[in-house]
């Protein structure tokens, strides 16, 4: 097995997209493609004097995970809230397009974005369903989509949708999947509805511990590299086929979920109908007794 990057301990929802990339993946093995170098910036935001960056606020390329060869792609949070651009999506659209063709052992999408820009929402938007035209692709073709929720941005909008897509999902306690983000929800219903400012209430509506128990994501991980690995690692092997019996299951999964928790008045009340103990401490439970709680409730949650 190649050596691992060293340092694993940092935060997992502190470093930036390349920082994460190195440290999930073997040591020295990722290759970029379309870097900084090239300079394929976006061509909408001078128009706005906004400032570009050189890749786009996401990196792509190939590397190996366990030796296993794979390609990769990781958004940069810290630009723009790592937001879907024309080129920014064209090299994600890109890169599952390759994996069609080139079957790696998996295709690794490190979310981190709050959506499409608003400063190129008509390319932005049409991306999005690029996006996951090729996921579905890409599945078809045997390969499985892994996505990795964790960073500051969380995965909101389109990203939300895209992490949809995905074969298999991981997410930690800080990352927050969701379409309509909080203040989109607030500015549209009102503080009433959904008070964007309280992140108690974010948190346990969007994040992590949330999506794991209700069977938006398929693994839980402690906010370090480390972590985020090993689950990537259990998940490749177990993610489905992509059939029409897979879509049937999905499907019938939503409704009941939907069926058994669509009146619920707030994420403890969800826990507590699928018989978690003491609902109202979930959202205190560090990543160790989280991790034993889903453990043990594994059969009542659920899962995807």
């Amino acid at each position: 097995m190649s050596a691992p990057t060293a340092d694993r301990a940092p935060s997992w929802y502190e470093a930036s997209a390349r920082a994460r990339l190195a440290a999930l993946l073997d040591r020295a093995s990722f290759t970029e493609f379309l870097g900084p170098a090239a300079r394929e910036t976006s061509p909408h935001l001078p128009l706005f004097d906004l400032p570009r960056a050189f890749d786009d606020g996401i990196v792509v390329g190939r590397g190996t995970l366990d030796d296993r060869p794979v390609l990769a792609a990781a958004q940069e949070g810290r630009f723009m809230g790592g937001a879907f651009g024309e080129v920014h999506a064209a090299k994600l659209t890109g890169l599952l397009r390759a994996a069609a063709e080139l079957r790696p052992a998996a295709v690794l999408i490190l979310f981190d974005t709050g959506g499409v820009r608003l400063q190129e929402a008509n390319a932005g938007e049409t991306a999005i369903s690029e996006i996951m035209r090729a996921i579905v692709e890409v599945r078809r073709a045997g390969v499985p989509v892994v996505g990795l929720v964790g960073g500051r941005a969380g995965a909101y909008g389109g990203g939300g949708l895209i992490a949809g897509t995905c074969a298999r999902l991981v997410v930690s306690e800080q990352g927050r999947i969701a379409v309509s983000g909080p203040e989109v929800i607030e500015t549209n219903h009102g503080v009433e509805e959904f008070d964007s400012k309280d992140r108690a209430l974010v948190w346990r509506t969007m994040g992590g511990k949330h999506r794991a128990l209700t069977g938006g994501a398929d693994a839980y991980a402690a906010d370090t590299a480390e972590a985020f690995r090993a689950a990537a690692l259990r998940l490749i092997d177990r993610a489905p086929a992509f059939d029409l019996e897979t879509m049937r299951a999905e499907q019938a999964r939503l409704e009941a979920r939907l069926e058994r928790h669509g009146t619920a008045g707030d994420a403890p009340d969800i826990w507590s109908a699928l018989g978690v103990p003491e609902s109202g401490r979930v959202s205190a439970l560090g990543d160790d007794a989280f991790a034993e709680l889903l453990a043990s409730s594994g059969d009542s949650h659920d899962a995807r």
